[in-house]
């Protein structure tokens, strides 16, 4: 990544300079098809002609337009012809003498991309079809077209392409065909990060929205969905329509801004690195979001919440955009936390705000415990900052402080400030001011201190109840105490629900008061409680009004242990399994005691989506937090206890899945094994459990780590299943298997070499790290501490962050591995500050763990 970076200042100085009128951009993509790669391994390249339009607040003076490209065949400005080798270095292009008005014209060989950054090539292994698309953010654009990378120099763009023979391409604005070139209209002002070409024998669907409004006047938006040809059969596209037409609807009920950018496609790609990309009138996301087999409703209710996610961003991102990547969270938290809010209201996943407090905040919660923490509003410095920035902070925890801000300033206020925003900023870019500005007009509520409090500070407060009781069994006083960690002490205003809950004479554990209070210091009495019966669980945050983490007083924890299962509202559920999670991973609850709640009460669980993150959890905690010594003890409960609940699981339901999925990640035995072999081959059964090709290679996984399936029996599948996505679960299970040799070549294929895609390198990661295989993969702590900084400087900084959080050693969970890890940091502390930040994060992680392991191991000498 050398050369490439573009820091805070030379943005802001630029765009204090210039400013853009509109591009033109023509990509000649036929090289696309054919013997097209290079020499000696030169990249595959296509043609890519740029013409800038754009003016100088100070003739005369010099700037530099970005592009990433292996060469540069021509480069005029204001009809002067410049010499590509002087005014090129790799990654700019100087730009001296400049008038009041300058028109730049870039002619460059872009290179193909297999990293998922630029313009991804992907070729299908079932057919052979090639397949295009983009994925710029944070800024990648410049490895397509020569441009200004940076959000606030936004401007129309006009783009062009030519194709294959049968290749259908699609951008931003509308497409046609004309004498042989695809020509797309013009978008309105966007950033460059946000344009996109999708190119290829996609199969395609169409819909409409239409929507009449109260003056009479109709906004009709063409919808489109695609992905490959290979997907098409597992395609349902109507469920994609019905989702968008929903969000369409409720973003048009509460923004009062009609949707802006003409059509809507959306294009599931391959290889894709993120979720989605909200790129206006051309949508990208993963493709694994065909789903090809069975899954359960919590994979629809995902798939449904980034749609709108995305959709969200339309007018959070699109439309008004961030000066800079400091406010990020001005459109990634807004977006994250009105995908729930819409999903919630407007579609069928009506429990969505449950899967918000276990699955979105848990995220959240790591991430600001991290050394890493940072203020929702962050300290952006440059390019690589941007990329490390797109994590819990910036999502969930900025989605969860605006859930807080509705209960704050009311929903009324908050959508109000949002309609003025949109129209006050309409295609332009703003700060955090901007938008405090117009929330304090509409709530009349001081949002600088709220903004001081929640966005401009880092760290999670704990939240416990304090109880104390009168001789007759009432509430004297219950009052809530808030603490902060050390390092980042600040006591926030929190909004609060306090639930009370106790047993009713049918056994179920039911709330039976509750109480609003804004808890305000280090503790707050909650006086409208006083004079109740005394609770057996007291919930600080009932209903996840605030972002905290929720505490017990010892007769709650109590009530837990023995009666979790019982009570009886999903979200109250929900955040008690939450809380006894943050509980273990402070090492303040036994891992073995956590593994044992979810083996006694996660089979009562009816929201999936729970149960599916009760399971993820209960295997984090018995590898990673459980002491060594249990771990063996640890994964044969789980098993067994998986087994059981897979067994009395209702046949054909999605919990009968979800728990065939967790027996097989914690299968060990032989005669786990040879159960999983049975479903397999079809000499074993379990009613109404549907062994299709997905779940086959879910079983698959587990033969190969203990060494069951062989590299034969792998190829074997993959004859079945000769799909891009069976060739990734294949490279997954080959890396799986135990033997030093597959490891060596794992690591050598990842490490020591470019040829995987993105794809492929992370399914290779993947399989390399096995928590059975402790020992195979020893070794390999020293290798990566000699290796990751060569890797970050040589591979792309997307490779690079999967290679260095992914192969980070923290299975070999000891002092002598975080003692590395130290040496490493103090040894490269002129190391780039991202990499840093990574290893610093793991070498955290494994700390946590190595804590946990000793509160589990105390416990199990008591």
């Amino acid at each position: 990544m050398p050369g490439e970076n573009l820091s805070r200042d030379e943005a802001q100085e630029r765009a204090a300079l210039l400013s853009v009128d509109g591009y033109e951009v023509f990509l000649d993509l036929r090289s696309a098809v054919g013997d097209g790669d290079g020499a000696d391994g030169a990249p595959r390249t296509f043609r890519s002609v740029t013409t800038i339009r754009f003016r100088c607040a100070e003739p005369g003076a010099a700037s530099f337009a970005d592009l990433i490209a292996p060469s540069v065949t021509a480069v005029s400005l204001n009809g002067k012809d410049l010499d590509p080798s002087e005014v090129f270095d790799g990654s700019r292009i100087a730009l001296e003498d400049l008038r009041e008005e300058n028109e730049l014209v870039v002619d460059a060989q872009c290179a193909y991309s297999r990293t998922g950054e630029g313009m991804h090539r992907f070729v299908d292994p079932e057919d052979g079809e090639v397949y295009l698309y983009t994925q710029y953010e944070p800024a990648d654009s410049r490895r397509v077209f020569a441009n200004f990378e940076q959000p606030d120099l936004k401007a129309p763009f006009r783009f062009s392409a030519q194709a294959p023979e049968g290749w259908t391409v699609w951008s931003n604005g509308v497409g046609e065909l004309v004498d042989g070139v695809w020509k797309f209209a013009e978008t309105k002002p966007i950033s460059t990060y946000i344009t996109a070409v999708v190119a290829g024998p996609y199969h395609y669907v169409t819909d409409s929205y239409e929507r009449v409004f109260e003056d009479g006047t109709r906004l009709e938006i063409p919808l489109g969905a695609m992905c490959r040809k290979g997907l098409a059969k597992h395609f349902d596209a109507d469920d994609v329509f019905l989702v968008t037409k929903q969000g369409l609807d409720f973003f048009h009920d509460h923004f009062d801004y009609p949707y802006p950018f003409g059509k809507y496609d959306q294009a599931f790609v391959p290889e894709y690195n993120l979720g989605a990309m909200e790129n206006p009138g051309c949508v990208t996301f993963r493709e694994e979001f065909i789903f090809r087999g069975k899954v359960t409703a919590a994979s629809y209710e995902r798939r449904a919440n980034v749609i709108l996610h995305e959709m969200a961003h339309m007018w959070f991102g699109d439309l008004v955009t961030m000066r800079w990547w400091d406010d990020l969270w001005l459109k990634e938290s807004f977006a994250d936390f009105m995908g729930s809010f819409s999903m919630v209201e407007a579609t069928r996943f009506t429990n969505g705000w449950i899967t918000f407090a276990n699955n979105r905040k848990s995220w959240a919660y790591r991430a600001d415990q991290l050394p890493s923490t940072h203020p929702v509003t962050a300290d952006i410095r440059d390019l690589e900052d941007a990329k490390l920035n797109f994590d819990g902070i910036t999502y969930a925890k900025g989605a969860s402080v605006l859930k807080q801000l509705v209960a704050y300033a009311g929903r009324d206020a908050f959508l109000e400030g949002s309609r003025r925003y949109f129209k006050r900023h309409a295609y332009g870019n703003t700060r955090l001011g901007d938008l405090l500005s117009v929330l304090e007009e509409t709530s009349g509520r001081d949002m600088t201190a709220w903004s001081r409090a929640w966005l401009e500070t880092a760290g999670v407060n704990s939240l416990t109840p304090q109880v104390t009781l009168s001789a007759e069994g009432r509430i004297t006083e219950l009052a809530v105490l808030q603490e902060a960690a050390e390092s980042h002490p600040t006591l926030r205003p929190h909004r609060v629900a306090v639930g009370l809950y106790r047993r009713s004479d049918a056994g179920d554990l039911v709330r039976y008061a509750r109480a609003e209070v804004d808890v305000e210091g280090p503790r707050t009495v909650v006086a409208d409680l006083a004079g109740a019966e005394a609770p057996e669980l007291v919930l600080v945050n009932d209903d996840d009004l605030t972002y905290c983490k929720i505490r017990f007083d010892e007769t709650s924890l109590a009530t837990l242990r023995d009666h979790l299962g019982d009570i009886t509202d999903p979200l109250a559920r929900a955040l008690c399994w939450s809380a006894l999670w943050n509980l273990t991973r402070d090492a303040l609850m036994p891992a073995r005691d956590f593994v044992d709640l979810v083996l006694r009460f996660a089979g009562r669980e009816s929201d999936i989506g729970v149960l599916q993150m009760l399971h993820t959890w209960a295997g984090s905690a018995r590898t990673h937090y459980a002491a060594p010594d249990w771990r063996e003890e640890g994964g044969r409960k789980l098993a067994e206890g998986a087994l059981r609940e897979l067994r009395l699981a209702e046949p054909g339901s999605q919990h009968q899945l979800t728990w065939a999925r967790f027996f097989a990640s914690a299968a060990s035995s032989e005669a786990d094994l040879q159960l999983l072999q049975g479903l397999l081959d079809g000499t074993a059964k379990i009613d109404g459990l549907d062994v299709d090709q997905e779940l086959r290679w879910t079983f698959l996984g587990p033969l190969a780590v203990h060494g069951v399936a062989d590299e034969q029996a792998l190829a074997a599948e993959l004859a079945r299943d000769d799909t891009a996505s069976g060739k990734r679960h294949q490279v997954r299970c080959l890396a799986a298997r135990p033997s030093a040799a597959v490891k060596a070549q794992a690591w050598a294929a990842v490490v020591e070499s470019d040829a995987l895609s993105n794809a492929l390198v992370e399914a290779t990661i993947a399989g390399f790290q096995q928590p059975s295989q402790r020992e195979l993969t020893a070794p390999y702590a020293t290798k990566y501490f000699e290796a990751i900084e060569r890797v970050w400087a040589e591979r792309s900084i997307q490779i690079g962050m999967d290679v260095v959080r992914g192969l980070f050693p923290h299975l070999q969970d000891s002092e002598r591995t975080l003692a590395a890890a130290d040496a490493w940091l103090t040894a490269h502390e002129t190391a780039p500050p991202a990499l840093r930040r990574l290893v610093l994060e793991a070498r955290d992680d494994l700390s946590r763990a190595l804590r946990a392991q000793q509160c589990d191991r105390a416990a199990a000498g008591a």
